[in-house]
């Protein structure tokens, strides 16, 4: 079996990263190769030492759709792949339309809550609504050539198959998943004097960072010996850097660059933050999982899907700053307890997010698709 996975580029992120962990673990019996169309570069060679073919098509804009499919067409008659996986907005587009034309079977995948309502605010807030309402229209056109969906997660299968009028018979929800056996016990007693917060993830508006450090900044009144370190890089770096300033918190809050194997600098820290608006089923929060380490997460969808309240993390209500406040105190006053319950987080994650377990079924089901034999009784029902 021949498996093209496409991509928009090959930056340090979730989707790259993931995409990277699972088809890296295929047996033998399934070639893949890798196409992406823009800068970045980063996962590059970290895809070819996994053995994996990796080509670049580069294009000239950001908008160059036809050009994009004139060179998946061309790429696709030669090489004759059996399938194409494609995740990310572009890459999705260029290949549902390339797929069409050359009658070749393609999966969509849901990896964010694209037309939630958190989202749809958003863009309206920015006001850019007209070109997102664009991509909504052609994302939902081309919808329907894709003959089957992966979405990593429950809730995003069901906003986006709303969004696009997808059946939920033809989507199959499978979990991220990381390495588990690269996840060290969490240990709280091997950490900085200072109680340490700590967030790892791309420098988007939409990842809650704002709320996060002025929940900080409040906590700092009461709580001297606190800080907070921010890994990951994106437009809403600049933002993040003024604001910092204007509270004069430089000597507290850091931005600190994005970094590879992020997940090691949750071994040097109290409390995973996560504040994030929407998510796709986020595989930065099942790293804090598996490390161990205390964690606090906004009340969204895709996140207690992963976590439960007062069980496995602290939960607060999302974009609400004085409830993130409120955790964070908690956090503080009632460690030892919260210890333990990243003690149980870790128990969870390893017994359901072990990258092995999720590449098999991923497999798995690329095999059944190309064979016609698709287990309907595993696909999402309306009743799930």
């Amino acid at each position: 079996m021949k498996v093209f996975f496409t991509l928009d580029t090959l930056g340090i992120g979730g989707t790259e990263g993931s995409t990277l962990e699972i088809i890296s673990r295929f047996s033998q019996n399934t070639k893949v190769k890798l196409i992406y169309f823009y800068p970045p570069h980063d996962l590059k060679e970290e895809y070819e030492k996994a053995g994996i073919e990796v080509q670049f098509v580069p294009l000239k804009t950001k908008t160059s759709f036809i050009q994009g499919i004139k060179s998946l067409i061309k790429i696709i008659r030669e090489e004759k792949p059996d399938l194409v996986v494609s995740s990310i907005a572009k890459a999705d587009l260029i290949s549902r339309i390339a797929c069409w034309f050359t009658r070749t079977k393609v999966i969509g995948t849901f990896i964010n809550d694209t037309y939630g309502e958190s989202r749809i605010k958003e863009m309206k807030i920015k006001k850019k609504y007209l070109t997102f309402y664009y991509f909504w229209m052609l994302d939902k056109i081309t919808a329907k050539i894709p003959v089957y969906w992966i979405s990593n997660s429950k809730s995003i299968a069901f906003s986006n198959a709303n969004a696009l009028n997808i059946k939920k018979n033809k989507i199959q929800v499978i979990y991220r998943g990381r390495e588990t056996k690269n996840f060290l016990n969490w240990e709280s007693q091997a950490i900085h004097q200072n109680f340490k917060f700590v967030f790892l993830g791309r420098l988007i508006e939409r990842k809650g960072l704002r709320e996060l450090i002025e929940a900080f900044v409040n906590l700092k009144e009461t709580h001297k010996d606190i800080q907070l370190d921010i890994y990951g890089k994106g437009d809403f770096h600049n933002e993040l850097k003024k604001l910092i300033a204007q509270h004069d918190m430089t000597d507290s809050i850091f931005l600190n660059g994005p970094v590879l194997n992020g997940y090691t600098k949750l071994y040097d820290s109290h409390c995973f933050v996560f504040p994030s608006w929407y998510e796709g089923f986020s595989g930065t929060l099942i790293e804090a999982m598996l490390a161990g380490i205390p964690i606090i997460a906004s009340n969204i969808s895709m996140n207690l899907e992963a976590v439960t309240d007062q069980k496995t993390a602290l939960i607060f209500k999302v974009n609400d700053k004085v409830d993130l406040i409120e955790k964070m105190k908690a956090m503080i006053s009632h460690y030892p307890e919260m210890v333990e319950m990243g003690k149980k987080a870790r128990l969870e994650a390893l017994s359901r997010f072990d990258i092995n377990v999720i590449s098999e079924q991923y497999e798995s089901f690329l095999k059944s698709v190309v064979e016609n034999k698709v287990d309907t009784t595993q696909l999402l029902q309306k009743e799930d």
